[in-house]
């Protein structure tokens, strides 16, 4: 597994890349297969350390945990902590319900924005309807079951998955509705 492990204006020492090394080895080989790589973060918020972690696995599951601490051991034992029990819950769910997954997920590229708010720029020209952008990155849409999407969107504690539904190759939409329940949106079906 690839390792990108580094510190946002703090100074990450050898002693904590293989400690990292060493615990995510452990916890990603005892429930995931085939992990391609890992990314970890550490930065300083105030008193605390906060430790974010990334880990991406050849069936196209991103599994995300973020964690903080007053020491930088302590950030990245309980982000580790939060991995391992995604990891766990997706293996689960994999022995109970989609066991028929033999390759890799397919992507595809899509473009995302983020625009900015009406509220946030009030001096600015209101005559065009135009929303301002303020980024624009490109991110990949999953060809997935509703089951997988719906496993995925949990597991990244997303409240939106917008995926290509391997059905009927439709790009369809599931989010959390305000009752806790799940939608799912198919215009195919429409």
């Amino acid at each position: 597994m690839l390792y990108q492990i580094s510190g946002k204006q703090i100074d990450i020492g050898d002693a904590l890349k293989i400690h990292v090394e060493q615990g995510l080895d452990a916890v990603v080989e005892k429930y995931a297969e085939r992990p391609t790589d890992a990314n970890v973060v550490f930065s300083r918020d105030a008193h605390e350390y906060v430790c974010e972690a990334t880990v991406h696995l050849s069936t196209g599951l991103t599994a995300q945990a973020r964690a903080r601490a007053t020491e930088i051991y302590g950030a990245f034992e309980q982000c580790c902590d939060k991995m391992e029990k995604q990891l766990r819950r997706y293996k689960r769910r994999l022995k109970n319900h989609h066991r028929e997954r033999t390759s890799p997920v397919e992507t595809i590229g899509a473009s995302t924005y983020i625009l900015a708010s009406s509220d946030a720029d009030e001096d600015t020209d209101t005559d065009t309807l135009q929303p301002i952008i303020v980024a624009e990155m490109e991110t990949k849409v999953p060809s997935l079951s509703v089951g997988e999407a719906v496993m995925q969107m949990e597991l990244a504690g997303a409240p939106i998955l917008v995926f290509r539904n391997e059905g009927h190759d439709g790009v369809n939409v599931v989010y959390r509705r305000d009752d806790g329940n799940i939608g799912w949106i198919d215009p195919r079906n429409a």
